[in-house]
């Protein structure tokens, strides 16, 4: 996969669709999550330890994460295939640095980076599609540095797609995943599972945190 396959375009064009509107939605999202922030905390400290490089957040929307790993003391920048997302990203935080790129191709050498989170970005990858993005992620992270995956999970079933506000997303069985994640060198850390709130999408939220290995 490449950052101009037909798949991708998609994705982004649906995201440039919808940014203004989920810029709004997803402002203050964390608030009402601890769990979500223990996790974020958790991986933060994990990467401030590292002490590799820069954090990229990866999907990074409309800049919000971003902008909390940057509160939690990271040197974290924002990569989105979705330009509108990354025009709002840049007027909300211009402080901080965003740009217009795939998670599959990131414009970074070999083992550059202190951490990655995937917050909810790789949902839209097609499954054949996954192996491309760990693939990457463990070319630009430097041995020992993390990574951070939150996404759908199936709650024991097969991957399986569903309807998303924005594209067709896959759910994925924490172990499968966590599986195919060390297929490419990672190990897992630890993981966290929450049911959805009240007002979420009914779908388990799963959280992978791993480390690069040597």
């Amino acid at each position: 996969m490449t950052e101009t396959s037909p798949h991708l375009r998609a994705t982004a064009a649906a995201y440039d669709s919808v940014a203004a509107r989920y810029a709004e939605l997803a402002r203050n999202a964390l608030d009402a999550f601890p769990l979500d922030r223990a996790v974020l905390a958790a991986f933060a400290e994990l990467a401030r330890a590292s002490g590799a490089g820069p954090v990229a957040e990866v999907g990074c929307g409309p800049g919000q994460l971003t902008a909390h790993l940057r509160d939690l003391g990271l040197d974290a920048f924002g990569v989105d295939v979705s330009s509108a997302m990354i025009g709002l990203a840049r007027e909300a935080y211009p402080e901080l640095r965003f740009e217009v790129g795939s998670m599959a191709a990131l414009e970074v050498s070999d083992g550059a980076l202190g951490g990655i989170v995937s917050w909810y970005s790789v949902i839209h990858a097609l499954p054949s599609d996954l192996p491309a993005y760990f693939a990457e992620f463990r070319r630009t992270l430097a041995p020992g540095s993390p990574l951070l995956l939150a996404f759908f999970e199936s709650e024991g079933g097969p991957v399986a797609p569903f309807d998303h506000r924005a594209r067709t997303a896959y759910q994925w069985p924490v172990d499968t995943l966590a599986g195919l994640a060390a297929e490419y060198g990672f190990v897992e850390v630890g993981r966290m599972l929450r049911e959805p709130h009240d007002d979420e999408r009914p779908l388990r939220r799963g959280h992978l945190v791993l480390h690069r290995g040597g």
